[in-house]
């Protein structure tokens, strides 16, 4: 019978701290049994500024957590994101032991380690090593060179770094509200988990976490990662530009952002004024014209600079589940359609994939990288039951956890 597992996701952004608890009960099967949010302070651009103020948020969303789900949590999975965040694809090549021909665990951590020396910026720390594809003696397409008959072993990994001090910085935060990381994943690679089914990744798909100081993006080619990255922008960028360019409050623009803001192609041309309950706004009104061109100047800046970025074009033709958007920007009114008049596929407004839990929970995608922590903690912790002490020892979880 399966031992029963609490797994707890941590995600401290820009606009809200998020604490998803999930448990894997008797059953074998997880289920959402808490879940507190609070507002962020000291946190810009999805980077810590202010320690202090980020542990007072966190105590208040971890208490609320914990008082749903009548558990007391002491460890959990941390999201990270910020433009500190560098990926990059390397290949690794190992020969086999000449008094052997056969293809065994010790070759596939070779390999990896092979791939692991590789020059990345001083401070800088490897997140993720995620298997791309394994070449025996030249052979592609191999998916488990184990017990394969060879010489040669090369594999394609697609590797995560970011800054050591900035990622310290987080866990000093859990740190002050008496937690502790056990695991510490990309934002974009758990809202991935969230989102994406495994057809999905098969058929190709580009998932982008609009945030509210970051937009991150992972490309899935093949069930593989392909690209993956952070662009240092994202809806706080939106709101500080209707406030100036429409002359409102930064709390009036947030409120004509989320409440009348149109981005689709077309809205540019829309009529009408929106009417303003603002004392301090002497005109009493805006036009609506002007706050879509305003809105839909910057999300299409943003898709813009991500096709250029990953040379979408190259890709386009393989990305078959098309663009999925996630994160609390993605709720911008036509925001499916602006995406995919820029990348020229299909897209649409992802929520995370339904788990037993409150229902709430799953109604918005502003929860889709706390969801997809407590989906990549079970899936590690499965991968862990599954492998040796050795092999755990070493913690060779981009292994065990192939793409996603």
């Amino acid at each position: 019978m399966a031992r029963q597992k609490l797994h707890v996701g941590l995600e401290i952004g820009t606009t809200k701290v998020a604490v998803v608890i999930a448990e894997t009960g008797s059953d074998g099967l997880l289920r959402i049994i808490g879940a507190g949010e609070a507002v962020s302070r000291g946190v810009r651009k999805g980077e810590i500024v202010d320690i202090g103020k980020v542990a007072l948020c966190l105590t208040d969303a971890v208490a609320e957590a914990e008082e749903k789900a009548d558990r007391e949590i002491k460890d959990v999975v941390l999201s990270v994101t910020g433009s500190h965040i560098d990926t990059l694809n390397r290949r690794g090549v190992v020969l086999i032991a000449e008094d052997r021909n056969e293809i065994d665990e010790e070759d596939l951590y070779a390999v990896e380690q092979s791939a692991l020396d590789v020059s990345i910026p001083a401070g800088n720390a490897f997140l993720h090593t995620m298997i791309q594809h394994y070449y025996v003696d030249g052979q592609k397409g191999v998916d488990s060179p184990i017990g394969m008959l060879g010489r040669k072993l090369e594999a394609e990994f697609h590797m995560v770094h970011g800054q050591k001090a900035r990622i310290h910085n987080l866990t000093r935060c859990i740190a002050e509200a008496n937690l502790g990381a056990n695991n510490v994943v990309m934002s974009v690679v758990a809202s991935a988990q969230a989102v994406l089914d495994p057809s999905e990744k098969a058929m190709g798909a580009l998932v982008i976490d609009l945030g509210g100081g970051t937009t991150d993006y992972i490309l899935c080619l093949d069930g593989r990662v392909r690209q993956s990255g952070v662009l240092a922008v994202g809806g706080d960028h939106l709101t500080n530009d209707i406030s100036i360019g429409l002359r409102v409050t930064t709390k009036w623009a947030e409120k004509l952002k989320t409440e009348e803001a149109d981005v689709a192609p077309g809205a540019t041309a829309a009529r009408g004024m929106i009417t303003m309950d603002d004392p301090t706004y002497a005109g009493g009104q805006v036009e609506r014209r002007i706050l879509n061109i305003v809105t839909e100047a910057r999300v299409r800046e943003i898709f813009t600079i991500l096709r250029r970025r990953l040379n979408f074009e190259r890709h386009a033709p393989f990305v078959g589940a098309g663009v999925f958007l996630t994160g609390g920007t993605a709720e911008l009114k036509g925001i499916a359609a602006l995406a995919s008049d820029v990348f020229g596929v299909p897209a649409r407004v992802a929520k995370p994939r339904p788990l037993p839990g409150p229902s709430a929970l799953f109604e918005s995608p502003r929860f889709s990288t706390a969801v997809g922590l407590v989906l990549y903690s079970e899936a590690a912790h499965a991968a862990l039951d599954e492998i040796s002490i050795f092999d755990r020892l070493r913690n060779k979880l981009g292994r065990i956890l192939p793409g996603l």
